[in-house]
């Protein structure tokens, strides 16, 4: 899941940006409106969690405009103020989710995966394929019934390529869903991270290295591993 945090407060950034990446997350951060809202229309995020009350572009207009131009990505606004009022009003500008400072952190985790969950196509808290079973919420693996343990890197990719369907996704996008915007895009991390994946899935293999475009979890594979009838 990629996260976007605005928020001027620099330590709370810093904080909530560590502590979504400790979850899995691949977070960047801004601390000004401007800044935010640059990145926020510039990179697909699944989640924006914005503070209100910004320097710069307040946090109300940024809202608004990712609304108005039809941004696919969920909005979680923070605020001081707890009001009906002040909620209401949020919500109305298009905002999908409200949290009031102070929060406690596994709140604010556990709302931004919800609304992970609910980005466009909707994300099941589950994904399976094959023997293979992914829960979000639990950061678990599951092969044939066995526990894989994996790094936040591998289970991101892992999850990429399940909700990917069987559709080829390229190193470009797997560095822009489970890394950051401070990942080289000319380093060999994706190739390093599939390799050590694939170690850890085992066999039979059920990744798929497409040349020149990426990788898949290819379905024809996948209903082999679940011992039906393959194709003919």
């Amino acid at each position: 899941m990629r996260v976007l945090v605005i928020e001027d407060e620099v330590q709370l950034a810093e904080a909530v940006g560590r502590g979504l990446r400790r979850e899995g997350m691949a977070v960047d951060v801004a601390t000004d409106g401007d800044d935010g809202y640059r990145k926020a229309v510039l990179t697909r995020y699944d989640v924006v969690v914005l503070d209100r009350d910004l320097p710069g572009m307040h946090g109300d207009e940024i809202c608004r405009r990712l609304c108005d131009e039809g941004v696919l990505t969920r909005v979680l606004m923070l605020t001081a103020s707890g009001t009906v009022e002040d909620k209401v009003s949020g919500l109305a500008l298009g905002a999908d989710d409200y949290l009031v400072k102070p929060f406690a952190f596994a709140e604010l985790v556990a709302r931004v995966r919800a609304l992970g969950r609910r980005t466009t196509p909707a994300a099941p808290p589950v994904l399976s394929a094959g023997d293979i079973e992914l829960d979000s919420a639990k950061r678990t693996v599951l092969r044939a019934g066995k526990l894989v343990e994996l790094t936040r890197k591998e289970f991101g990719v892992l999850e990429t390529l399940l909700m990917a369907q069987g559709a080829v996704v390229s190193s470009e996008e797997l560095l822009d869903r489970v890394w950051d915007e401070n990942a080289d895009p000319f380093t060999t991390t994706v190739r390093v991270t599939m390799m050590t994946l694939r170690r850890k899935l085992g066999e039979p293999a059920i990744i798929d290295t497409v040349v020149g475009s990426g990788y898949r979890i290819d379905p024809v594979t996948l209903v082999a591993v679940d011992g039906a009838a393959g194709p003919v």
